[in-house]
């Protein structure tokens, strides 16, 4: 019978020990080495491209479109402050170079005289009749400017109240003033068919009975400043007159009067 073999123990079963990559060590000059299962992968600088992740391709791509319209907007924020600004600095220095050389000065007014027709006041009819009134008014213009002219033109109108009603109309005559100048100009002023309550009519009569009747003149005339050889756009002249006559005739008187004067621009 033959002799049964036993195996024998391998040379090989030994422990096993798990596989893994390692490297020469490394002088002590350099540096360490990383850890097992760690790669380092050097690529040179002119390799390396910066590219968003998908995750944020469209978000870089609309900040990178939407900064140079920013910069763009504040540029021409910039340039628009800019150009205002110097239009401002330029339209006041010209403004005090026009008041240094020209020295403008206000025109004056006032009212001179009136004269009134066609108030035929009673206290006894009722209802109260209609007027129609004719009123005459002269007005003095005073021009104070060495060098500036008034070119006085048309459409313009002349209105007379009495407690806020409009007794008549009437427009002024268009004309030159000249600088340095004074001129009265006369207008007539009519009304029509003018309704007048009983209180309205009663106290015209006792203001008449008492010399002090109070009236509201409004003017307003178109002009155009004329200095040297130019001439601006039209401006409105304004004037409120406060005035007080003694009756309302013909040979009426002024007791008081006021005037504002005042002006349009455009």
């Amino acid at each position: 019978m033959a002799d049964r073999v036993h195996p024998r123990d391998s040379p090989f079963h030994t422990e096993t020990t798990p596989l893994s990559l390692s490297r020469p060590s490394p002088p002590d000059s350099e540096k360490p080495v990383p850890p097992p299962g760690t790669y380092v992968i050097q690529i040179p600088k002119d390799q390396v491209y910066r590219v968003p992740p998908p995750e944020n391709a469209s978000r870089y791509q609309s900040y990178t479109h939407r900064k140079p319209r920013r910069s763009s907007c504040h540029c021409c924020c910039c340039w628009f402050l800019g150009l205002l600004a110097a239009i401002v600095f330029l339209s006041a220095a010209a403004a005090g170079i026009f008041y240094l050389v020209v020295r403008p000065e206000a025109p004056n007014y006032s009212v001179e005289s009136i004269a009134f027709k066609g108030f035929n006041l009673t206290t006894t009819s009722s209802p109260p009749s209609a007027i129609s009134p004719e009123i005459h008014v002269t007005v003095r213009a005073q021009n104070p400017n060495k060098k500036i002219g008034i070119y006085y033109e048309r459409e313009s109108s002349v209105k007379l109240f009495y407690s806020d009603i409009k007794l008549c109309d009437g427009v002024l005559p268009a004309f030159y003033q000249p600088s340095k100048n004074v001129t009265e100009f006369r207008t007539a002023l009519t009304g029509s068919g003018i309704e007048l309550t009983s209180a309205v009519q009663k106290g015209l009569v006792d203001a008449q009975k008492q010399g002090k009747v109070p009236l509201d003149l409004d003017l307003r005339a178109p002009v155009r400043i004329k200095v040297g050889s130019i001439k601006t756009w039209t401006i409105t002249v304004k004037v409120a007159c406060h005035l007080t006559v003694n009756k309302l005739t013909a040979d009426a008187s002024i007791v008081s009067r006021d005037c504002d004067y005042g002006v349009d621009p455009w």
